[in-house]
């Protein structure tokens, strides 16, 4: 063929070549440190339940949680995020078990802490749902909806007992107006001051919770759409944000991940505090079928999900997978 000069001047294949040369030049780097496990245990199971809908995942009974806590540690995860799942009996209106110091999540943080002591850093989700016969992640009024203010009280209760258990961590989740403020003043009022608080600052009303609903044993009657935030709105995340900034946030997460990076990427753009993103049931139940499937190749896609949430701004990403891409992370 002719050559025109220098045509084509530019050629950014050549930083392309070789898979050492596209490691060398690589712009985001996704390592175990930048990992956390979100992990289910429930009450009264002697072995393991596997959740149908995240396939690979399980309920975990406290033996194979500490199990799975030593694993993450060994393959350099940073984190774990524990949720609790009581017994049907045990559900109220009112989410007592969530606040119970024999609670099932409060044992479990105690068990993790025992295991691990600080070579893992403990993360305990702040909510009710779990624990309520509603299913929501609040008290609720006489006419059904969710008082946020009384719930804030509970939230209150709750972050004291998880941070007695041993949480380094807590995880206010249920987006109510002023949540963040409360816990803080409820672990500072409790000589707790040490313990931190990611904030799910931006949590979004999504179809992608559906798998988690099982992971959970949820009694969700409804919908939450009135306290999780609308997938139509952004800047509403940024008002969020600054709320929870001023209450005394350490970390902020947005959650789900993957349908959000926009948002991701605001928040990351805004803050100089760390920041999270999770990748939740949904995705990773798309991700497993599709592969299952043999409709995409499942170990390319996962890292390929997570260094896309790496990109938008993530310091920490919470994954099913954490484990497991750990573990491959460390092999590479």
């Amino acid at each position: 063929m002719t050559v025109y000069g220098n045509f084509p001047g530019s050629r950014p294949r050549r930083l392309r070549t070789t898979p050492a040369m596209r490691r060398m030049v690589a712009e985001t780097r996704l390592d175990a440190a930048n990992l956390i496990l979100p992990a289910f245990v429930r009450e009264g199971v002697d072995a393991p339940v596997a959740i149908s809908a995240m396939p690979g995942v399980q309920q975990h009974t406290l033996d194979t949680l500490r199990k799975a806590a030593v694993e993450a540690v060994s393959a350099g995860v940073s984190g774990i995020m524990l949720f609790g799942v009581p017994e049907d009996e045990k559900k109220d209106a009112r989410g007592t078990a969530g606040t119970d110091p024999d609670g099932i999540l409060q044992v479990a943080l105690r068990a993790v802490r025992q295991e691990v002591g600080d070579d893992l850093v403990i993360m305990s989700d702040l909510c009710l749902d779990e624990y309520t016969d509603h299913g929501h992640c609040g008290v609720l009024t006489e006419d059904g909806r969710v008082d946020n203010d009384a719930t804030l009280e509970r939230y209150a209760e709750m972050a004291q007992v998880q941070a007695d258990a041993g949480a380094h961590v807590v995880g206010p989740s249920g987006m109510m107006d002023g949540q963040v403020g409360v816990v803080r003043d409820a672990l500072d009022q409790t000589g707790h001051e040490d313990v931190s608080i990611l904030a799910y600052t931006v949590k979004y009303s999504s179809a992608f919770y559906g798998p988690f609903r099982e992971a959970v044993g949820s009694s969700l009657m409804g919908d939450r759409k009135t306290y999780q935030q609308d997938p139509a709105n952004a800047r509403e995340s940024l008002r969020e944000l600054a709320l929870d900034l001023e209450e005394g946030a350490d970390m902020v997460m947005v959650k789900p991940a993957g349908p959000y990076l926009d948002i991701l990427a605001k928040v990351a753009d805004s803050v100089d505090v760390p920041v999270a993103a999770y990748q939740i049931s949904g995705e990773y139940s798309m991700i497993e079928a599709a592969a299952e499937k043999g409709w995409i190749d499942r170990e390319a896609a996962i890292l390929e999900s997570l260094t896309g949430i790496r990109r938008a701004g993530a310091q920490m990403i919470l994954t099913y997978w954490a484990t497991e891409v750990a573990q491959r992370l460390g092999r590479a």
